[in-house]
């Protein structure tokens, strides 16, 4: 199988199922409210802070595909609109979900070789290096996620 295409393949599972950890963003938040995204435990982000900033990078590499600058920064990756009611949450995970979609396509339609060229600077390193680590960050947050809607699962009981 072609490189990118497990990559997509990779990215897609985490966002939408289907990967070794039988664990995915869409499952993980399909019944979590607007409220308990914005819930503060203790001093933990909140999934809404945690779903934005997960998207934040799938973005920035979105536009780097789309050949677009690369122009975000660490400092704003948690730094999401309000959300204050269904509609707002509805709407940052409809945009989380578009994005990993289009993201995943584009990847796809890369060529093998460009997984080893340079993401637009020699600091990022290879293309490939960071994929795979947005993939791997989102793995990491995901595992907050669970453990943050436990815990607000546990304090409403």
């Amino acid at each position: 199988m072609h490189l990118p295409t497990q990559i997509a393949a990779h990215l897609r599972g985490i966002y939408f199922g289907g990967n070794w950890t039988e664990v995915n963003l869409r499952d993980v938040l399909a019944d979590v409210t607007w409220q308990q995204a914005t819930a503060q435990v203790n001093s933990l982000n909140t999934i809404a802070a945690l779903v934005y900033h997960i998207g934040y990078y799938t973005t920035a590499q979105l536009a780097v595909l789309q050949n677009q600058p690369l122009t975000s920064r660490d400092q704003d990756s948690f730094a999401h609109p309000p959300i204050q009611s269904p509609a707002d949450w509805a709407a940052l995970l409809s945009q989380t979900w578009a994005d990993a979609e289009q993201l995943a396509t584009l990847i796809e339609q890369l060529p093998e070789t460009q997984l080893w060229e340079t993401f637009i600077s020699e600091q990022y390193g290879s293309y490939y290096r960071n994929l795979q680590g947005a993939i791997e960050h989102a793995h990491y947050h995901l595992g907050q996620i669970v453990v943050v809607k436990k815990m607000l699962r546990a304090n409403s009981r």
